[in-house]
């Protein structure tokens, strides 16, 4: 599956290529013969597409690397760098528009050029911008279909270098039909929403390598089928850390009766540890929360610390409830909402309530982070 993922990626970066090297040459012999900076510009957007995918390639062939003692989780996550890097080739690009943009502006005014078209060069101009249209197209359609940001990022750098292409042509057919001076302000303008595209593609790219919350149907959907698993009484704490496409490790807690013995435990432990590396490609670590509610006294004490914790609107769960009532210690986890800026003051006041209530007992209560709760 992998292998076929990376020739995918591979197969339509050759493509990239291959497109807009053609486009480079057609557009600058027409750009320089014209005179037209527009031209020149869009010319110099197809060179940054054909690195793009360079990047892109390389980039993959790393990724593809084998873990090593260094990584010991591989290189998957070098297809985010190449993300970032193509980004701040979209950067470039939109910000050497805008200046060379300005610089044409200036030299109109001053020298009084103008670009000169004639019907073969906008034919030219006209079948490039249909070129690019589909190369951006084709590269959104296959990064959909394999799920890589570098070919996202190379598709939304065709597309919008697409849209400077068809503003150069509108504006070397307004100078052909009426002489009049257009260019340089279309490219300035072009020119900053490129700029707004490549600090946008950036973020994400950069997103993705500091790590981000999964999607929320999707860890529901997990968290449903390890429920399922004959013993488990409860899921939470479900974490999962991506390193690379397809490539995930991660950590879960999961709740079963506190008189399992350890081989039934075990069994449990094996039944998630094979469905998430068959079915989710990830290597699942296993936390036990053994449920020992069975007293009165105990599930008196549940009881009120649900009742305590009502107080608290920004208390999204407890779980993982164990209370030892000959060593009078209870122990459970709170995930609090990230928007409770006292929280660990929250936590202290709840652990002082308790202990005021149940005089001699100790509460331990963890803070927990809401990774995939919400």
């Amino acid at each position: 599956m992998h292998k076929s993922r990376e020739g995918v990626i591979l197969r339509t970066s050759f493509v990239g290529i291959g497109g807009n090297v053609l486009l480079v040459v057609f557009k600058a012999i027409v750009g320089f013969l014209s005179g037209s900076i527009a031209i020149v510009m869009d010319a110099l957007n197809n060179l940054t597409d054909a690195l793009s995918s360079i990047i892109t390639i390389c980039g993959t062939r790393f990724s593809m690397k084998k873990p090593d003692r260094k990584h010991p989780f591989g290189y998957g996550r070098v297809e985010y760098l190449t993300s970032a890097i193509i980004a701040a080739l979209i950067l470039f690009a939109g910000a050497t528009a805008v200046y060379e943009s300005i610089k044409a502006i200036i030299d109109h005014y001053q020298n009084g050029t103008m670009p000169e078209y004639s019907i073969v060069s906008l034919v030219i101009v006209a079948v490039a911008l249909v070129i690019k249209i589909f190369l951006g197209l084709y590269f959104k359609k296959k990064a959909k279909d394999v799920d890589s940001n570098s070919l996202k990022a190379s598709g939304n750098e065709a597309l919008m270098d697409s849209i400077l292409s068809a503003a150069t042509l509108i504006a070397a057919i307004i100078v052909y039909t009426t002489n009049i001076y257009i260019e340089g302000y279309l490219g300035v303008i072009i020119g900053v929403f490129v700029v707004k595209s490549g600090v946008e593609a950036l973020v994400e790219s950069l997103s993705s390598i500091l790590g981000e919350r999964y999607d929320y149907e999707f860890i529901q959907e997990i968290k449903k089928e390890i429920k399922a698993i004959d013993g488990v009484n409860g899921v939470y704490d479900l974490i999962l850390n991506s390193y690379g496409p397809n490539k995930h490790v991660g950590s879960v807690h999961i709740a079963v009766k506190d008189s399992l013995t350890a081989t039934e435990i075990q069994r449990i432990e094996k039944d998630i540890t094979l469905l998430m590396y068959s079915k989710y490609q990830t290597i699942m670590t296993t936390g036990i929360y053994a449920e020992n509610e069975n007293t009165p006294f105990s599930k008196e004490v549940k009881d009120k610390v649900l009742q305590v914790i009502k107080e608290y609107s920004h208390i999204l769960q407890m779980h993982g409830f164990y209370i030892d009532e000959d060593k009078k210690f209870v122990n459970f986890d709170l995930v609090i909402d990230f928007k409770d800026d006292k929280a660990d003051e929250h936590v202290q006041e709840i652990k002082e309530k308790l202990e005021s209530i149940y005089e001699g007992y100790s509460f331990v209560i963890n803070n927990d982070t809401d990774f995939s709760l919400t």
